[in-house]
């Protein structure tokens, strides 16, 4: 009888469990997604500006190397040369790019970190010193100055003073000084002559003065 109890509690079909009912999950928070690895993130053109008045100018489709031309020469070096008595490490002119004989000049100097003066003045802040921006000017007012039109020599010519200089804002390398140098007055027959000079670096004055030239005739 046992054996038969056995038996049917074997034939007896088997009942599973039921398959448990999947459970869904609401994020209280939006899933992160993060981009696929084989895709590549696009970048838009950007342009970087210096100041909140070159980011207000109109934009260009020309290079900014291409976009502004050099400044014209009037007297290259050799020429300045050929005027001025001065030469390494005195000599200050690099161009001049604007003459009228006997009246006014335009030149240029270009400030370079390799000038003489930068070690001493400062090594850790570089400034073209005040009185070598003078003697600058003082140099242009002498290509003014040596000319038949106004009877100066380069053998007798000297800078004789100055006045109401001013100082406006430092020259660094890489600046570009530009001086414009402009007769006032000339007394020949005592050999004076008065200049109003001015210099600027990006259309800004950084120094200006009143000179005084001695000048003697060949």
């Amino acid at each position: 009888m046992a054996a038969s109890a056995f038996s049917n509690a074997l034939l007896s079909p088997v009942t599973l469990p039921s398959k448990p009912k999947s459970i869904s999950f609401q994020p209280k928070f939006p899933l992160l997604k993060f981009p696929s690895t084989r895709s590549h993130p696009s970048f838009s053109k950007t342009t970087t500006f210096c100041s909140s008045d070159d980011a207000n100018a109109p934009q260009h489709d020309t290079p900014i190397e291409l976009r502004y031309s050099a400044f014209p020469t009037v007297m290259d070096i050799n020429q300045i040369r050929d005027i001025l008595p001065h030469r390494f490490p005195f000599l200050l002119v690099d161009r001049v790019i604007e003459y009228n004989p006997g009246v006014s000049a335009v030149a240029i100097k270009n400030v370079t970190i390799n000038d003489n003066f930068f070690p001493g003045h400062f090594p850790e802040r570089p400034i073209m010193p005040g009185v070598l921006m003078v003697e600058a000017m003082a140099q242009v007012g002498g290509l003014v100055m040596l000319q038949p039109e106004v009877g100066g020599s380069r053998e007798n010519f000297f800078f004789a003073g100055i006045d109401k200089v001013r100082f406006r804002k430092p020259v660094i390398a890489g600046d570009t000084l530009v001086m414009r140098m402009t007769l006032t007055k000339l007394q020949k027959r005592f050999g004076i002559a008065k200049m109003e000079g001015k210099a600027y670096v990006g259309g800004e004055v950084v120094c200006e003065g009143e000179f005084l030239m001695a000048m003697g005739s060949e």
